[in-house]
């Protein structure tokens, strides 16, 4: 597959109040392949290549799992996700996504909560 895959980003604020939500919003560039197409009767088949999807997304915070989300092949292409956490101290924010063919990618960020 000739398309770029991976280049995990996490947007959110590196400093917050203790006690306040912190909203994160992260994306990652994949094809979310469903293995289907159309015919010329509009009717579903079975593609040529396989479907390729990202199965799992799991967060964590200094190590403690924040939240987990199972996808398919009905989340769309580079898939976005936002979510709020609330600040009550420093650290960092991990994020894993992991795919139906193997891949794995991860990415980081820091927030400082005073």
């Amino acid at each position: 597959m000739a398309q770029n895959i991976g280049n995990p980003m996490i947007s959110m604020p590196a400093s917050a109040k203790k006690g306040d939500l912190v909203e994160i919003h992260c994306l990652i560039m994949h094809p979310m392949a469903t293995g289907l197409h159309k015919d010329e009767q509009g009717r579903f088949v079975v593609a040529e290549a396989p479907a390729h999807f990202v199965r799992t997304v799991a967060a964590s915070f200094n190590g403690k799992p924040l939240m987990t989300a199972q996808w398919g092949i009905a989340v769309s292409t580079n898939p976005f996700l936002g979510f709020t956490m609330r600040a009550e101290q420093s650290g960092t924010l991990k994020i894993v996504w992991q795919d139906n063919w193997g891949g794995r990618w991860s990415a980081e960020s820091k927030l400082a909560v005073s």
